[in-house]
């Protein structure tokens, strides 16, 4: 299998490539380049995002399609019916999100519905790594939160202490707002590997044991595995480097977990050996697995 490093080396980045647009991105950009606690919030740009959905659309290949729409639809209904609901889905690459809205359009009003319902959680450095990835990453609506292991990454002993205290009150008014928005009718999203997927670092493949405390706040989930990928990781920059390629995508989500039953079998079947959490997320990426194995096997069919 040919790498994405291997793939880019042949194509412009996206910047070089959609050059014409970022003119305008940095232009209709409104979010600060600094993320503070008063700030986790933010809505979608409307205007960039128009300007995202140009993008995609250029890069996706007839035959992209979303499939299980039905179990998204139950998810929203039940969001509007005082639910609490969370989607969490695969992560390949920083279009990912966009390609879900890009695909749910494709069904009418009730796409747009669920679209514009969605808030996802994402990284703080999306909005402090560069003019053009925050531009980009603003188009969506968000929480930001402070990952832990961009903590760990830190050496300096006085600029993790600064920074340590700025992930906990971002992180804590992060919970505030997704409490207070998954009880007005919003569909929280994560990543539960908290990275993108690189095939030479099997470890980002792997979700993270701080998800099951996600899968204890809500009352149903509905996971979505992805096939195929827009914007190729280029591990020497940032999003605005990464690689666009062409591709069919093909999107699934799966039937609806009950969170409550799902960590009871968890537990129930967890080895002693084993860390009951990071079991449950282990589970909850089989599934995922199981999602994307099916959607490989259609763009396998349609010629990807």
């Amino acid at each position: 299998m040919t790498s994405n490093a291997e793939t880019g080396r042949k194509r412009l980045t996206v910047k070089e490539r959609y050059a014409d647009y970022v003119p305008e991105f940095l232009e209709r950009s409104k979010q600060a380049d600094r993320v503070s606690h008063n700030e986790v919030f933010q809505p979608a740009n409307e205007h960039t995002r128009a300007l995202v959905n140009r993008i995609v659309g250029s890069l996706m290949k007839p035959g992209s399609r979303l499939l299980g729409f039905e179990n998204l639809r139950e998810l929203y209904e039940r969001s509007q019916a005082g639910e609490s609901c969370l989607i969490v889905m695969e992560h390949y690459s920083n279009f990912d999100i966009p390609c879900l809205y890009y695909l749910l359009m494709q069904h009418g009003d009730a796409g747009r519905e669920i679209a514009d319902s969605i808030v996802a959680m994402a990284a703080a450095k999306l909005n402090e790594e560069s003019r053009i990835v925050r531009a980009f990453t603003e188009s969506f609506t968000r929480i930001v939160i402070y990952p832990s292991r961009a903590l760990k990454a830190i050496v300096d002993p006085a600029r993790f202490a600064i920074e340590r205290k700025r992930s906990n009150e971002i992180n804590m008014s992060a919970l505030r707002e997704m409490v207070r928005r998954k009880k007005h009718g919003h569909i929280i999203l994560v990543f539960p590997t908290g990275t993108r997927y690189r095939a030479d670092n099997p470890d980002s493949a792997r979700g993270l044991p701080e998800i099951d405390s996600y899968l204890k706040q809500f009352d149903r989930i509905c996971p979505i595995g992805i096939g195929g990928n827009l914007l190729l990781v280029n591990p020497s920059g940032d999003m605005s480097e990464d690689w666009p390629n062409e591709d069919i995508m093909v999107y699934k989500a799966g039937e609806l977990i009950d969170p409550r039953e799902f960590r009871l079998m968890c537990r129930a079947e967890c080895p002693t050996d084993c860390d009951p959490k990071q079991y449950t997320v282990d589970r909850l990426m089989d599934r995922l697995a199981e999602l994307h194995g099916e959607v490989e096997a259609i763009r396998e069919e349609l010629g990807a």
